[in-house]
């Protein structure tokens, strides 16, 4: 080999590693870049951008193109570098070749350009995306045929490949995104369930935050009218269903604010007052709709509450706007609202809750992760996982808690004591246990 010829082969080797590491640098920075910031970046004018996301959008044929291109200058690279060597060192040249090219390779094809890419993902997929647009482009037929024989050879084995393997749905994403800013501390746990629960509102039905039917507070419309007005002044809701003849016969909605312009327009005289001529009709929604379409749907007509009915027409209970919001922001309290006694953490670490504390509430004010698939209210997941309707003293074990029965009314559960598995908690005489048990248990 002629000097100049040398000199040839040594300046394409060169080239060749840079666009080694073009390529790979490439495929970190597209692979790592977020979709939303590049989104964003697209609005702000750099059209640049907007080609990256569509690469990414394609993410399949942009990664077999950049391996493809990959591939091919590495064995380019490592072939020029053999025949240098050979010419050089004579048969030693091969494994000289081989030493020389991987270092070259590690260092300035893979590990130099990655870590270039991972500092800065979308402006290296910025910069690089208009001459990646034409790569995919050139090799695309290749790819194409790549995709189709590995498709084809999976398939024989029993792995079905679809075109949608690859795609995350928006919501996972988001929740994905949230869990780790989290557990990275970028967020903070209220931040982190507002955004966790607004991502929950597709997921979760009325019937899983209305206020159940036994908790209602609802007035007859034909009782006297004065003992309806005390009853409304008296009560801290604003909205106040009617029921006429049955308890089970809703016919209206008892606005606060409807009542006090008819008791001034009478004179505050409240015999003068008819209850259903200023009540607004009762809105029935299925128990079954979405918290997301209950949203939309109350926006839409204007209101504010519903009441909840089963299959059978028969009413479960209510749901309000502010039940809704409460999902997203958390509890939402007011000068005019009750303080409820259903959570009263113990000294031990335990804690006390009345059986008709949400698990959902329950989840997000211990910062617990007990399942509500399969019940709304704590008392209803002990009942599920016993399958009995406890007794008062007994104690089960689940989930990682201990629940101890404390109450019981009738078939109801009224009171529990939960304490988390491993925490200690003192006994009579000083002594100390530590609960480590997770298999279920009953007494």
């Amino acid at each position: 080999m002629t000097v100049t010829a040398l000199w040839l082969a040594l300046a394409a080797i060169l080239v060749l590693l840079m666009l080694s590491g073009f390529f790979s640098g490439s495929e970190t920075a597209l692979t790592a870049a977020s979709r939303a910031r590049l989104h964003q970046i697209e609005k702000n004018g750099d059209w640049r951008a907007g080609v990256a996301s569509r690469l990414i959008a394609s993410r399949e044929r942009l990664i077999g193109a950049l391996l493809l291109g990959n591939n091919l200058v590495n064995i380019m690279a490592s072939a020029l570098a053999t025949s240098v060597f050979l010419s050089v060192f004579g048969e030693a040249g091969v494994a000289l070749a081989t030493l020389v090219m991987t270092a070259l390779v590690l260092v300035f094809s893979e590990v130099l350009p990655k870590t270039w890419a991972i500092s800065a993902p979308e402006r290296f997929a910025i910069a690089v995306s208009p001459t990646l647009r034409i790569v995919v482009a050139v090799f695309a037929p290749i790819v194409i045929g790549v995709e189709w024989i590995v498709r084809n050879i999976l398939r024989v084995v029993g792995v079905n490949v679809r075109d949608d393997t690859f795609i995350l749905s928006a919501h996972e994403e988001l929740r994905g995104a949230v869990d780790l800013q989290h557990i990275e501390g970028g967020l903070e746990k209220g931040e982190r369930d507002r955004l966790g629960g607004l991502l929950d509102l597709a997921e979760l039905e009325v019937s899983d935050v209305m206020v159940h039917r036994t908790n209602m507070l609802a007035l007859n419309a034909d009782d006297d009218p004065g003992n309806l007005v005390n009853a409304a002044l008296g009560s801290p809701y604003t909205r106040l269903p009617l029921w006429q003849g049955e308890s089970d016969n809703f016919v209206g909605v008892l606005h606060a604010k409807d009542l006090l312009r008819a008791l001034h327009a009478a004179g505050g005289d409240a015999a003068k007052i008819n209850i259903l001529e200023i009540a607004a009709p009762a809105w029935f929604v299925p128990d079954t709709t979405s918290l997301q379409d209950q949203l939309n749907a109350f926006l839409r007509h204007k209101s504010h509450f519903a009441l909840v009915v089963d299959e059978y027409g028969e009413v479960m209970g209510l749901v309000t706007l502010e039940d809704i919001l409460e999902e997203i922001v958390g509890e939402i309290a007011d000068e005019h609202d009750v303080e409820l006694e259903g959570l009263r953490p113990q000294a031990d670490g335990s804690v006390i809750v009345d059986g008709s504390v949400p698990i959902r509430d329950l989840n997000r004010a211990a910062d617990w992760n007990l399942p509500d698939d399969e019940a709304t209210t704590i008392a209803g997941l002990v009942i599920h996982e016993a399958r009995m309707i406890p007794e008062e003293r007994q104690i089960f074990t689940f989930h990682g808690f201990r629940f101890t029965v404390l109450r019981r009314e009738r078939n109801r559960i009224t009171r529990l004591r939960i304490m988390p598995l491993g925490q200690v908690r003192p006994l009579s005489g000083g002594e100390v246990q530590r609960v480590t048990s997770a298999a279920p248990s009953s007494s």
